[in-house]
């Protein structure tokens, strides 16, 4: 596959768009969860403004009445052109896909089509917290393959993990993170040509959650498990909502390989009306037209990223940081801080600034804590400022 080259078309950078007075206006849980004197780097949240063509499409319809029920094939249209032109990757097929209200919701009923209750669905922590929690909401049971040293996944552990998991005749999934969140990994197409080997000689059902693959940055590139040998029986969530930081406009798209679009026909159709209508027009327009917009923010996380490594390494030399290539999150090690398992608490309690602490991310997770670069370089270097502050208060604090 061959990388699109960023193109802003003179877009500006959007995260330096927004002032810290104007975002904390804002009443979503990044703003609203601590009190005002608190520095929010933590959930996934962008400190952005809305891409002007998601604003256009949305004042259209408020301006119709355009605000009913979901129908007709846009979104997954939209979505087939951008993997085409983005990812060199021309095979999506709209009557493969299905709307479902977003990633999560549509990772359970992917999971309740493949496998039963009680079954096994395998992750490889430190993974996004809400894996543990919805898998074990849809009645199947967590199986852990955790990832390497090198924030890479083991495919010597996913493979003893698969043979554990299927040694008794059930069935079983692989719910995998591509991108990876919390880490940023990339995976690649020699990695995820060996999971496709590895759960066809386990009889192991994939299904991938990519909510994260249009943000990739540098000279990194995006895989989609699909488009690789061996992954037509693959299941994949997707969606506009966190690269266009669109959260709260609710919609995602399943999409079946060539060997598993049986299985999505065999979804409810009451799953479809979750989604909402005006998410959808907003995801449809931000993958259509909202690619310039999306590469000037690209390239402002990949001078954050940048900016994070030297900050860190001048303030809080402590913590080690391996700069991911893909997301907008910081994979934190802050072990050598003696903070505890729980840094982020630290952070919070000595320097107020929040992070995502790292225990709820599985094993891998004490000790660390992720941060989002998805805001302007005048609040990530005061996020920094004040954790260098915490881990001082808090050494003091435990003298």
């Amino acid at each position: 596959m061959t990388r699109i080259p960023h193109d802003t078309s003179g877009e500006p950078n959007p995260l330096t768009a927004v002032s810290l007075d104007q975002l904390r206006r804002r009443t979503s849980m990044k703003w609203r969860t601590h009190p005002e004197d608190v520095l929010p780097v933590w959930v996934a949240e962008m400190d952005v403004p809305v891409a002007e063509p998601v604003v256009r499409a949305v004042t259209e319809a408020m301006r119709t009445g355009d605000t009913g029920y979901p129908a007709g094939t846009a979104y997954a249209e939209a979505l087939a052109a951008f993997a085409g032109k983005r990812w060199d990757w021309p095979e999506v097929a709209v009557e493969r896909t299905a709307i479902v209200p977003d990633v999560m919701l549509g990772v359970v009923e992917m999971l309740r089509l493949v496998t039963g209750q009680g079954d096994a669905v395998v992750v490889n922590p430190p993974v996004y917290p809400p894996f543990f929690d919805f898998v074990r909401h849809a009645e199947r049971r967590v199986a852990e393959a955790p990832l390497g040293a090198d924030a890479r996944l083991d495919l010597d552990v996913l493979e003893d993990t698969f043979r554990e998991v299927t040694a008794g005749g059930g069935r079983a999934a692989y719910l995998l993170c591509s991108p990876h969140n919390p880490t940023g990994t990339v995976h690649t197409a020699d990695e995820l040509t060996a999971v496709a080997a590895l759960a066809e000689r386990y009889g192991v059902r994939v299904v991938a959650d990519e909510i994260h693959a249009p943000l990739v940055l540098g000279d990194a590139r995006f895989v989609p498990y699909l488009s690789v040998p061996g992954g037509e029986r693959g299941l994949s969530l997707m969606s506009a909502s966190k690269a266009w930081n669109l959260a709260g406009l609710k919609a995602a798209l399943a999409v079946a390989g060539p060997g598993a679009g049986d299985e999505l026909a065999r979804m409810p159709e009451i799953v479809g009306h979750g989604p909402s209508h005006v998410g959808i027009l907003a995801h449809t327009a931000a993958l259509r037209d909202g690619t310039a917009w999306l590469d000037a923010l690209l390239a402002g996380l990949d001078a954050n990223r940048r900016l994070l490594t030297g900050l860190l390494a001048e303030h809080v030399p402590a913590v080690r940081y391996r700069p991911g290539d893909g997301t907008y999150l910081a994979w934190l090690d802050c072990r050598d801080l003696g903070l505890g398992d729980d840094p982020a608490a630290a952070f919070l309690a000595h320097g107020r600034v929040a992070l995502t602490g790292g225990l709820p991310f599985g094993t891998g997770g004490a000790g660390h804590a992720r941060l989002n670069l998805a805001t302007s370089p005048e609040v990530l270097t005061e996020a920094v400022r004040r954790m260098a502050e915490a881990a001082r208060g808090a050494g003091g604090a435990r003298g």
